[in-house]
């Protein structure tokens, strides 16, 4: 793994779902570390207090901007714009944090209702693949672009109930390899974060009775997720399991 904190001076970031949670923590540690961080998400006050840590920090250290951007990712063409507005104002982009996610209800499979699967498709696959159509030319114009998807363990251990959302991971986890594979060739390095059980409001709705002290807090999993987006990373195509600090790599089933 590069250095704990990579040095972002200078490269542009877009996170999405920066309201909140691991998104909040990755992107105020990425403006700590130099970038100029397009914030994205619903919650206009989660951002503006995302944006006033930033520029406390700013005026600590000199680093660190951030860019402001609410949106509702069910807005395909809102999603389109970003790209647009971003190609329009800067010409490239450095760091892509795909972060923002749904997790839909915990329920047998056939009680599931329809809008609800509906909903998590859209928010955890759809407009995920529309942000990367979006973005993927700026990415390649980067001298080391560096794409993040956050995926979950849910993906691989297809528990009883929690099917929609590990469809949806499984589904982003798969893209993630395809869009890996297609840019081996070009200094973009794409890559899965499985950020593993974390004290956020999700994992709370998951896991109601679930003490949330015995979970890691959401700025120490964006801690561990940061240095995927050092230039100095050579990995692409794998997995990043912050819960056990190492790297996974996808295999065929034997």
């Amino acid at each position: 793994m590069p250095d704990p904190i990579p040095d972002l001076t200078g490269r542009l970031a877009v996170v999405t779902g920066a309201s909140r949670g691991i998104g909040y923590f990755i992107a105020k540690q990425m403006a700590a570390a130099g970038a100029h961080v397009i914030a994205v998400a619903r919650t206009v006050g989660g951002l503006e207090e995302l944006d006033d840590e930033i520029k406390a920090e700013n005026r600590r250290s000199g680093k660190g901007e951030a860019t402001l951007v609410p949106l509702d990712l069910a807005d395909m063409e809102g999603i389109d714009r970003l790209g647009g507005a971003i190609h329009e104002r800067w010409g490239k982009l450095d760091i892509l944090v795909a972060n923002a996610g749904v997790l839909g209800v915990i329920s047998p499979i056939g009680h599931v209702e329809a809008k609800t699967f509906e909903k998590v498709m859209t928010i955890n696959v759809t407009s995920t693949w529309r942000l990367i159509r979006s973005v993927d030319p700026l990415l390649r114009l980067s001298d080391a672009g560096r794409a993040i998807v956050l995926s979950s363990n849910a993906a691989h251990s297809a528990r009883a109930f929690w099917s929609p959302y590990a469809a949806s991971k499984a589904a982003i986890e798969t893209m993630t390899r395809s869009w890996a594979d297609e840019t081996k060739n070009y200094p973009l390095r794409v890559n899965a974060a499985d950020p593993g059980a974390t004290r956020t409001a999700m994992r709370a709705q998951a896991v109601p009775g679930e003490d949330p002290d015995t979970l890691p807090h959401p700025s120490e999993i964006a801690a561990r997720i940061l240095p995927m987006a050092s230039p100095a990373l050579t990995r692409t195509g794998q997995i990043y399991q912050a819960k056990h600090d190492r790297w996974v790599s996808y295999q065929q089933p034997a």
